[in-house]
């Protein structure tokens, strides 16, 4: 489960993240979530690319909490261009990182680290003085979101999601509802739904290879779960997608 950070230091770029475009002019970034399709549709720009794993960053609750902060990375198509105020600040960390990545002195990952903390830092920062509201996100709903995204082939009810998390199946509608308007059935819907999307453009796999891949034990009905929930069937967006 890759987050990605984009930045375009000079030029433009349009992306495409999950069917929506989006243009990148110098000095703005960008952030996609685990599992969103994103590809470049046009690129005459210079610029840096970051992922790191959820593994990775999130060692604690700040931490967890910290990469949503603000929406900065969603599963919920809230995607935007963020211009940034201080882009050199941004930049030089993640010239730090190259270096790091590169070098591999002592304690390098944990300096890597604390460098994303500073970008993500900065960024919002940059949000809040554009007007944005600030938003901080619960950790235990990004837990469940985590929670159900790694666990794709073994089908568990809100409740069974919830006695993982110590937590009630109260308490995730509660959260999920003020979170996104959906209850957390309706949130794990999406989630699979955004997974198959995925598999079917990324990896290119059969509509029953998808289907298992996901849980589910009839490709008849996966299929009319896929396009219940994105108004197509899998063979149908495929096709799209690879045009």
């Amino acid at each position: 489960m890759k987050y990605v950070l984009i930045l375009c230091s000079s030029g433009s770029a349009t992306m495409v993240v999950d069917e929506n475009e989006f243009e990148l002019t110098t000095n703005t970034v960008i952030t996609i979530t685990s599992g969103q399709i994103h590809y470049f549709r046009k690129k005459a720009a210079k610029g840096f690319i970051l992922e790191f794993s959820f593994d990775f960053f999130c060692k604690d609750d700040n931490d967890l909490e910290l990469i949503f902060h603000n929406s900065l990375f969603c599963h919920f198509a809230m995607n935007e261009v963020i211009p940034l105020t201080k882009n050199k600040i941004v930049e030089q960390e993640l010239l730090k990182i190259e270096k790091e990545v590169k070098e591999k002195p002592y304690q390098y990952l944990l300096s890597i680290h604390s460098r994303i903390e500073l970008i993500l830092v900065e960024i919002n920062r940059c949000k809040i003085n554009l007007g944005d509201e600030i938003y901080k996100p619960d950790a235990l709903f990004l837990k469940f979101l985590e929670l159900v995204r790694g666990n794709f082939k073994k089908t568990q009810t809100v409740k069974q999601i919830a006695a993982s998390l110590r937590t009630s199946e109260s308490k995730l509608n509660e959260l999920s509802k003020f979170h996104t308007g959906k209850t957390a059935q309706n949130v794990i819907y999406g989630l699979i739904a955004s997974e198959a999307k995925r598999l079917l453009t990324y990896e290119r796999l059969a509509v029953k290879e998808v289907a298992y891949e996901l849980g589910f034990k009839d490709p008849f009905y996966f299929s009319n779960f896929f396009k219940k929930h994105t108004r197509q069937s899998p063979k149908s967006y495929r096709e799209k997608a690879q045009t």
